[in-house]
Formats: C-alpha cells, structure tokens, sequence
C-alpha cells in the first residue's frame, strides 16, 4: 500500500524559494519547510528574509537575490549550497512585479522592467539551478509561479500578461530538455489571491466587482496553493512535467 505522507514528504531536499519576503512566497517557503525541506529565502529585502528565517528555525537559510543580475543569481545558489551541503532540488520561481496601467500609456521602462523580473528572472533562475543539478547529476523540480494572467486578459497589466504567457511557454521548452535529466519543469497559475498588498482593493466596489466575475465568488487564499504545490515538488508529481496547474476558482475558464 502506497505510504501517502511520504509520497508528499520533501524531507532531505532542499528548496529554493525566489520572492520569499511575503505574501506568497514566505507562503510556499513555509508549505516546504513544513514538509521537511531545508528552505533557501532569496529576495532583496533582507529584514523581512531574517524575520522569516528565525521564525522558521535551523533548516532555513537566507541569500540576497536579485534575479534580473546573472551574477546575483549564481552567487545565491552558491551560498544555498554552502548552508546545506547540497544542490538545490527544489526550485520555485516566485518572484514577480506588475505594473498597472492601460496599455497607451505604459512606457519602454515599464515593460522592461516587469518582462525582465518576470520572465527573464524566471530563466536565469530556473537554468542556473538545473545546471548545479546536471553537474551533480541529481534530479528535481522547478516550479514556476505564473498567474491566469498567461492564459487570459487582465485590463491594464499588459506587461505582467504577456511575461506570465511566456512564462508558460518557457515552461514547457524547458520542461523537454531537462526531462533527460530527472529534471521536471512545471507551472502553478494562480487566481485571484488575497494578501496584504491587494486587499484594500478586493474591499473596494470594483474589487467587489471582479470578485464576481469567479465562478466561485470568493478569492483565493494562500492556503489554496499549498496542495498544488506540494503535488508539483514532491514525489507525488514524479509523472508530471510541462504541466499548467490552475488554481483560480474557475476564473480562467470564465468568459466574462
């Protein structure tokens, strides 16, 4: 009979974690760490990386990251390796900006700098971990956050929709040629989300208003994501490669 907690149990790997400073991303490092995963922070903000690395304890490590800077990037999978003794097996690709405005009046800087956090950050993470598990000839997952904003239109965020296609997408191209090396490469996309940046807005009438527009009627919670998640880094997904999981409430296959 099939052992189903160890199925899902991360113990003895370790997870890297991009966007780790809050909202989601402390979310899914948390998800990993309670898993049994030893848990890389990578983010900018260092104050709120010591806060969540004391309160998660000893297999928690912290590393400034900026993932637009290949330098930056590699430096900080070097300094995971030095916490814990290992290649990070686990990666999830979380960080992600967005600029809202409608599209006439978006300008060359900022789509640049959303495409390039969002999608080129995406990339030189993702192919800087799986290079480190080559070389060590070890298998293991990356996960890329994308959103439903790569799979439908959202209004007046025309960089953040088109990154998290191409997110998609990158996903898929990677999850082929890394497949050869135990390496599997999905896509989580979630809905509409409540934390602490958007919830002002969800309180509003047009926030009100677009909470409607989900089949469901209610927003997501970061507790939503956490079986998806789990599913995709864990021996339970060992079949699953250049797959999109959607998690949104029905959002996405709503025409309105």
């Amino acid at each position: 009979m099939t052992d189903i907690a160890k199925l899902f149990s991360l113990e003895g790997s370790v997870a890297l974690v991009t966007g780790a400073s809050g909202g989601l991303g402390a979310h899914f490092a948390r998800v990993l760490h309670g898993a049994g995963a030893k848990v890389v922070l990578a983010a900018r903000r260092a104050d709120a990386l010591a806060a969540l690395a004391a309160e998660l304890g000893p297999r928690a490590a912290e590393v400034p990251l900026n993932v637009t800077e290949g330098e930056t990037v590699a430096a900080a999978f070097t300094a995971a390796e030095a916490a814990f003794g290992a290649p990070c097996d686990i990666v999830v690709n979380n960080a992600g900006v967005a600029v809202t405005r409608p599209i006439l009046q978006q300008t060359e800087e900022d789509w640049d700098s959303v495409l390039d956090v969002n999608l080129r950050g995406c990339f030189l993470v993702a192919t800087e971990g799986a290079r480190r598990l080559v070389a060590a000839k070890r298998g293991g997952s990356i996960v890329n956050i994308a959103s439903i904003g790569g799979l439908r239109i959202l209004q007046g965020v025309a960089g953040y929709t088109a990154s998290k296609a191409g997110l998609v997408q990158l996903t898929k191209q990677l999850a082929v040629e890394l497949a050869r090396h135990s390496i599997r490469v999905n896509a989580l996309c979630p809905g509409y989300i409540e934390t602490p940046i958007n919830r002002e807005f969800f309180a509003s009438e047009p926030g009100q208003a677009v909470i409607k527009r989900v089949p469901q009627r209610r927003l997501g919670q970061p507790e939503d994501l956490t079986g998806s998640l789990l599913l995709l880094a864990s021996a339970a997904g060992a079949h699953m490669t250049g797959t999109t999981v959607v998690v949104d409430g029905g959002h996405s296959t709503n025409a309105l």
